[in-house]
């Protein structure tokens, strides 16, 4: 697949890479599994003297001696003897980086965890002795999100406060997304695009799976998605069961709910049949899986609050797949495509409406944007988009048929939140498909 986007990200890692030749610089890369880091990381350093070591789920000895190779090869040096412990690797390349300029690479850092927790204590005596007079640019990425910002940002963890900068690689936005069905679907419906931003939320895997099999159209989508071995049907258990451990049961409970419209506490402690106030933090602060929406202007300690999973393709697998497991295990994906086809004209509009804050967003024209509902879940808004210096105020409807949008009842919706708005200029919008 062509590299997409990317641009800040690339021109942030060749800024480190040149100060990296006047002073030792440590950066950590998180971004959830799938998103195209090593990717990133692979354009970024394509010309540079660089080492890449990955670290997979096998012993010490056989990863040192994998890193060995590696630094014979990349750097030319000869090292006679057997090294067997990854502090010796380390020290090794912390004191060549002294009299000359590489970058290390370490992919998926946090599996070190597994292998020998203290090569992070080991790493930090040896960054701290010797990073004054070394010129490496280390690079250390990882995508279990709670974990690399546990070791990275912990307070009580060995490398907390020894990174120089840190790296959060996100999702395609809604324009590259855009630019890829341009490019490779030109002439697509709406309807198409809508689909490949619902099934793919930007994560460049996914667009590059849909891409490779010519999956540009929802009908293409959903066949690929729910053919027999297709990676999309096991991707949520392999994304998050190591995140969550032993407690996967009830965090994959939670988000279900919250994917199938349980989106409130209440409502999900009434199903679970026990409290989970402590898991919704952790999936929203520990984990960045899940967000705590109130309406605009709310106050922060508001109850008024109804939760959102965050990435659309997750989403989908929790209200789906997972939510319909029991068929899954069966092999009849038939049947879960034709619930999908049911439900799809339902399901896709709250997508439809993120999509356009996410456009909302990039446009950079409002200072808050957000949705609005009163108790019980009156006069919802979809869209309220506010420029405080301007006095501008946008107020929209998102329907995926513009001829299901009223002005009139809008305007109606609007009343009460418009008294705090005296003097600002008010839009009225409805946004469909054909605005996308």
């Amino acid at each position: 697949m062509k590299f997409y986007n990317r641009t800040s990200e690339l021109a942030m890692l060749a800024k480190i890479e040149q100060l990296a030749t006047l002073a030792a610089q440590m950066t950590f890369v998180v971004g959830r599994r799938r998103i195209g880091k090593t990717s990133l990381i692979s354009k970024a350093y394509a010309h540079s003297k660089s080492l890449y070591f990955f670290v997979s789920k096998k012993s010490e000895t056989l990863l040192c001696a994998e890193f060995t190779e590696e630094i014979k090869r990349k750097l030319e040096v000869p090292i006679f003897g057997e090294i067997k412990s990854f502090k010796e690797i380390f020290a090794l390349l912390m004191e060549l980086s002294k009299s000359q300029h590489f970058t290390l690479i370490i992919d998926e850092f946090q599996e070190f965890n597994t292998v020998n927790a203290a090569v992070f204590s080991d790493m930090q005596h040896l960054w701290d002795a010797h990073k004054d007079s070394s010129k490496i640019n280390l690079v250390l990425c990882g995508s279990v999100y709670s974990l690399m910002t546990r070791i990275f940002e912990g307070s009580k963890e060995p490398l907390f406060g020894r990174a120089t900068h840190r790296l959060h690689v996100k999702a395609f936005d809604v324009a590259t997304l855009a630019q890829i069905m341009e490019e490779n679907a030109p002439g697509y419906a709406k309807e198409d695009l809508l689909a490949f931003y619902l099934f793919t939320g930007g994560v460049a895997k996914y667009v590059e799976l849909l891409l490779l099999n010519k999956a540009l159209h929802l009908d293409a989508i959903l066949e690929y998605v729910f053919t027999e071995n297709s990676l999309f049907i096991e991707e949520g258990k392999h994304l998050l069961i190591e995140e969550f451990g032993k407690e996967y049961g009830i965090y994959f409970s939670i988000l279900s709910l919250i994917a199938s419209g349980k989106t409130s506490r209440p409502a999900i402690e009434s199903i679970l049949e026990t409290t989970v106030g402590g898991h919704l933090d952790r999936l929203e602060n520990d984990y960045g899986l899940i967000k705590k929406i109130r309406p605009i202007l709310a106050k922060p300690n508001s109850r008024m609050v109804k939760y959102t999973v965050e990435d659309n393709f997750l989403n989908f697998w929790f209200r789906f797949i997972f939510k319909h497991r029991s068929a899954i295990e069966i092999g009849n994906l038939a049947y879960i495509k034709e619930l999908v086809v049911r439900d799809y004209p339902t399901f896709c509009g709250r997508f439809l409406e993120k999509y356009f804050i996410e456009k909302l967003k990039a446009e950079k024209s409002y200072n808050l944007i957000g949705t609005y509902w009163e108790r019980d879940n009156q006069n919802e808004i979809d869209i309220v988009a506010i420029n405080e210096l301007s006095k501008r105020i946008l107020i929209a409807e998102v329907k995926r048929n513009p001829n299901q949008i009223s002005l009139p009842k809008l305007k109606e919706k609007a009343k009460k939140l418009l008294l705090d708005f005296n003097g600002y200029e008010i839009d009225y919008q409805g946004l469909s498909l054909r605005d996308m």
